[in-house]
């Protein structure tokens, strides 16, 4: 029997004219679930429709969808091991989100084949603790883009250079922005990225939305987040 998947309560539905993301962690195993479970939850709250009335589904591209009540919200989806995200919003820009669990990597030698020499060798000049979540905050924001613009990391994105932060210490506060410099690849795409908790680990994520001005992601802290742009 599958597990059901318990969904976080917040102090209010999202804010329908912004884009927000929501992630925690997901049931090993049992990760496609959770995610789906939360945006049909989310889409739900945003919509103020019953849910059970709300499904998934995927374009031939392999976007997904929503259907019912809450068809025409924008959406994203992202699971690794044990760690889901999800991201929403009524507004006509695309959107697309990315999670990755920070862990052991070669973070110098993916980044010199997939990233470009200018990321490879910032990540190489890190302490060798830092390379991994370094590598994982640069990949998540190729992946977001990508899926912003409806061709994850077909036509290019895959081998698309990326900027590094303009600040990188050592520490710094959950659930904070991380400082990138403008991207000219990116034209007028959105790129925020965040190292956070979920559950008992730090995860990397990034949100992208498609043609829309730069700001700031808030979030709160614990171990189930909403965040939105404001």
């Amino acid at each position: 029997m599958r597990r059901q998947v318990p969904f976080p309560r917040t102090d209010g539905p999202p804010d329908p004219t912004r884009p927000a993301v929501r992630w925690g962690p997901a049931p090993e195993g049992d990760e496609r679930a959770a995610t789906h479970a939360a945006l049909v939850a989310s889409a739900a709250e945003l919509t103020g429709s019953p849910a059970h009335l709300i499904r998934v589904a995927h374009d031939p591209g392999g976007r997904p969808r929503l259907t019912g009540p809450a068809a025409g919200v924008q959406v994203s989806l992202s699971h690794a091991a044990g760690v889901f995200a999800v991201a929403l919003s009524h507004g006509p820009a695309a959107l697309g989100v990315d999670i990755e669990i920070v862990r052991p990597l070669p973070a110098t030698a993916l980044a010199r084949r997939w990233l470009g020499d200018t990321a490879a060798d910032w990540i190489a000049g890190l302490p060798r603790h830092e390379r991994d979540e370094a590598f994982l905050a640069l990949w998540t924001r190729k992946e977001a883009i990508g899926k912003a613009r409806g061709h994850g990391l077909r036509r290019g994105g895959l081998t698309r250079p990326v900027a590094v932060p303009t600040d990188w210490p050592s520490t710094r506060p959950s659930g904070s922005r991380l400082p990138f410099p403008p991207d000219a690849d990116y034209g007028s795409d959105t790129v925020t990225t965040v190292v956070t908790p979920a559950g008992g680990t730090r995860a990397v994520l990034s949100i992208a939305v498609s043609g829309r001005p730069a700001a700031p992601l808030v979030a709160d802290p614990g171990d189930w987040r909403a965040a939105a742009f404001q």
